[in-house]
C-alpha cells in the first residue's frame, strides 16, 4: 500500500466530507439531539458512502457508474423529498424535555448509520466528481492496490472529519440554551427544505 498515495486519498475524504450540506446540517442537528457517539455513528454511514463512491470511481466500475448516474432523477426525488420530511420534522421538533424523548423516539446506532448511508448514496454525481478530482490530483490508476488504497484513504479521511466536528459540537452542546436549540432547529429545518428543494429541481433538470 503507497504511503503518499493513502496520504493524499484521506486528505481528499477529509476536504470532501468538511463541505457544508444537508447531511452536515443532519449529523450536527442529530449530535446536538443525541450525543456526541449518535451524531459520530451518522457521520460514519457518510464515510462509508464516501468511500462506496470512491470505490466505483477508483476501480473502474463503468456499468455501476452508469446505472447510478442514469437514475439521477429517481434518487433526486428521492433524496429530496426525504430531505423536505425531513425539514418538517426538525421545524416541528421541540427541544425542552428532548432528552428523555430522544431516547425513545431515536433509531440505534446502526440505523442512524444506514440512514444517513442510503441519504449520502442518492447523490450518484459524486462518482463523477471523485473520478475528476481523482485525475486532477494524479490518484488512481495503479490497479487493484492502488484502487483499495484511495478507497481506506478517502474513508479514513471522512471519518476523520466527522469525528472532528461530532467532538466540536458535542462539546458545545451542553451550552446552548433551550431557546438556541429552537433557533438551530429553525435555521436547519430552513436550510433542510432549501436543500430537499435543490434536489429536486436538479435530478428533474436535463442533463448537460
Amino acid at each position: 500500500m503507497d504511503p503518499s498515495l493513502l496520504a493524499r486519498s484521506m486528505a481528499l475524504g477529509f476536504t470532501i466530507a468538511a463541505a457544508v450540506g444537508p447531511i452536515s446540517l443532519l449529523t450536527i442537528r442529530r449530535t446536538l439531539a443525541h450525543g456526541r457517539v449518535y451524531g459520530l455513528a451518522s457521520g460514519l454511514g457518510v464515510a462509508l458512502a464516501d468511500g462506496t463512491y470512491a470505490a466505483i470511481a477508483a476501480f473502474g466500475l463503468a456499468a455501476v457508474t452508469n446505472v447510478l448516474v442514469g437514475s439521477r432523477t429517481m434518487l433526486g426525488v428521492i433524496g429530496g423529498a426525504v430531505l423536505m420530511w425531513l425539514a418538517w420534522r426538525t421545524l416541528r421538533s421541540r427541544p425542552a424535555g428532548a432528552a428523555r424523548d430522544a431516547a425513545e423516539r431515536r433509531p440505534g446506532l446502526v440505523a442512524a448509520m444506514a440512514s444517513i448511508y442510503g441519504l449520502t448514496m442518492t447523490n450518484p454525481s459524486t462518482i463523477l466528481s471523485f473520478a475528476a478530482l481523482f485525475a486532477a490530483l494524479g490518484i488512481g490508476g495503479g490497479g487493484s492496490s492502488a484502487a483499495a488504497s484511495v478507497t481506506i484513504g478517502v474513508i479514513a479521511g471522512s471519518a476523520l472529519w466527522w469525528v472532528v466536528l461530532t467532538t466540536m459540537v458535542g462539546w458545545l452542546r451542553s451550552r446552548i440554551t433551550t431557546g438556541g436549540l429552537v433557533w438551530i432547529n429553525r435555521l436547519s429545518g430552513a436550510a433542510l427544505l432549501v436543500f430537499g428543494i435543490g434536489a429536486i429541481v436538479a435530478g428533474l433538470a436535463p442533463p448537460g
